[in-house]
C-alpha cells in the first residue's frame, strides 16, 4: 500500500521537529501536494544532477533531501538556472521534496548526536539548547531530551586527537581527515557541530572543549583554534552529515516498510583526491 505524502511528513517532523531549525533556514515540504500518494522515497544530502536522473530513473514520488532546494527565494523557476533546472525536472516528474536541514543537526537523535554517540559521549548537551513551546529551556540530563545546535560532552577516558580521528573516519566514512592541533594532545571534553561548524569554535571553547570535530572551517577560525589551543577535526562537509542521511533512510524503512526507500547511489563528495 502507498502511503501519504502528508503521512511521511509527520514522520519526518517527529524525527526532527520543524521548529528546532535556525530562523535563516528553509525546511518543510519545499515541493509537492500532502495529498499524493508515496511509493519510493530517496535520500539524500543535497540535490544535483545525478542525484535527480536517479530519482526520475527510479520514479521516485519523494526526495529527502538535507540541504534545502529552494534554499533562498527564487523570482523565476527557469531551465536557464540549475536549481530552477533541476526543480523543474522533478515537478515533471510528479517527484515531491522535503528537507529538515537544521532541525535535523539539533534533533534528539540527528546529526550530532549521532556523531556523539558514536564516540559513546557522556553527559551530552547542546551548545544552545533548544526552546519548548512553554518557553523554558530543556535542561540537559540522562532522562530528558536532548534538542539544540551542536553537542559537547565528556570521553569515557582521555583521548589523543589523532584516535579521535581515526575513530570518526571509521564512522563516517570519510575519505580524509584533517587536523588543527597537535596529534598527540590529550582531550576529554569533545564539541560537535557538523557542516560548515567553525563558527561553534567560540561557544565550544567558552564551554570547556578541548576539541571541536566538524565539517569544515574557514582558514581564520583554524587560526583562532591554534591561537586557543582548542584543536578542531574536519571530516569534510559532506562525510560530516551525509552517513547520517544513509541512516534516516533506514529509520524510514522501519517505521513505513511497505515503501521502497533508499539512500541516494548517485551522490558523491564533490571534493576528491588527485
Amino acid at each position: 500500500m502507498p502511503c501519504q505524502l502528508r503521512t511521511l511528513c509527520q514522520t519526518l517532523q517527529q524525527l526532527a521537529p520543524l521548529e528546532l531549525a535556525e530562523s535563516w533556514d528553509n525546511v518543510g515540504l519545499l515541493v509537492g501536494d500532502p495529498d499524493d500518494s508515496v511509493w519510493r522515497v530517496m535520500t539524500c544530502l543535497t540535490i544535483t544532477p545525478p542525484v535527480v536522473q536517479e530519482a526520475i530513473q527510479r520514479e521516485c514520488e519523494l526526495v529527502v533531501v538535507h540541504h534545502p532546494l529552494p534554499f533562498k527565494p527564487l523570482q523565476r523557476i527557469t531551465a536557464e538556472s540549475p536549481p530552477g533546472r533541476m526543480l523543474l525536472q522533478l515537478i515533471r516528474a510528479n517527484a515531491a521534496i522535503y528537507s529538515a536541514h537544521t532541525a535535523w543537526d539539533s534533533a534528539e537523535s540527528g546529526i550530532n548526536q549521532q556523531l556523539a554517540g558514536s564516540l559513546r559521549l557522556q553527559s551530552v548537551r547542546p551548545f544552545h539548547p533548544a526552546t519548548t513551546n512553554g518557553g523554558e529551556t530543556e535542561q540537559a540530563g540522562p532522562t530528558v531530551s536532548v534538542m539544540g545546535a551542536g553537542r559537547f560532552g565528556d570521553l569515557q577516558s582521555p583521548a589523543d586527537l589523532r584516535s579521535l580521528a581515526t575513530a570518526l573516519q571509521r564512522f563516517t566514512g570519510a575519505s580524509q581527515v584533517r587536523c588543527v592541533g597537535s596529534a598527540e594532545k590529550l582531550c576529554r571534553r569533545v564539541g560537535i557541530a557538523c557542516g560548515s561548524g567553525g563558527s561553534f569554535l567560540p561557544v565550544a571553547i567558552q564551554s570547556g572543549c578541548d576539541v571541536l570535530v566538524t565539517g569544515e572551517a574557514s582558514f581564520h577560525s583554524c587560526l583562532e583554534a591554534e591561537t586557543e589551543d582548542c584543536p578542531l577535526i574536519l571530516l569534510g562537509h559532506y562525510a560530516s552529515e551525509r552517513f547520517a542521511m544513509e541512516m534516516l533512510a533506514d529509520e524510514l524503512r522501519r517505521q513505513h516498510p511497505q515503501l521502497e526507500i533508499w539512500p541516494s547511489q548517485a551522490e558523491a563528495d564533490p571534493l576528491s583526491l588527485p
